[in-house]
């Protein structure tokens, strides 16, 4: 068993194409453990019942965006450790400004890449295999 079979992810995005190109690249890499939501209260919601080592998060969704999300993340003691990787379209520099103020691990730009995906995630918990 590699280390990448251990870990929990939860995906959190809102379009369907995303979701299905972000857990094809997590099965491509060996994570078998992944949750999807499709917006940013319901991966709260299931992330405060049962939390997971590593949330990948679209940016832009409804309920809560991604940085909304990841900051209630860091409010709780049980979710506030969580690795955090935020999925964007945007070249905003001051998105990613904003996301580190709440402890953002890592950011991958879209359109991404297996290999990308796999650097992003090795910069938050080392290498996978």
């Amino acid at each position: 068993m590699t280390y990448a079979s251990h870990l929990d992810i939860l995906v959190a995005d809102d379009t369907a194409v995303s979701r299905a190109l972000l857990c094809n690249s997590l099965e491509e890499l060996g994570f078998t453990r992944v949750r999807v939501e499709n917006d940013g209260k319901a991966a709260l919601h299931k992330l405060m019942q049962k939390p997971a080592h590593l949330v990948i998060s679209d940016y832009n969704m409804p309920g809560l965006n991604g940085i909304e999300l990841l900051r209630a993340l860091r409010e709780f003691q049980a979710t506030r450790s969580i690795g955090f990787i935020l999925v964007t379209g945007r070249s905003d520099r001051s998105l990613i400004d904003e996301g580190r103020k709440y402890a953002l691990n890592n950011y991958l730009a879209k359109p991404f890449t297996t290999i990308g995906l796999k650097a992003s995630i090795e910069a938050v918990f080392g290498k996978l295999a």
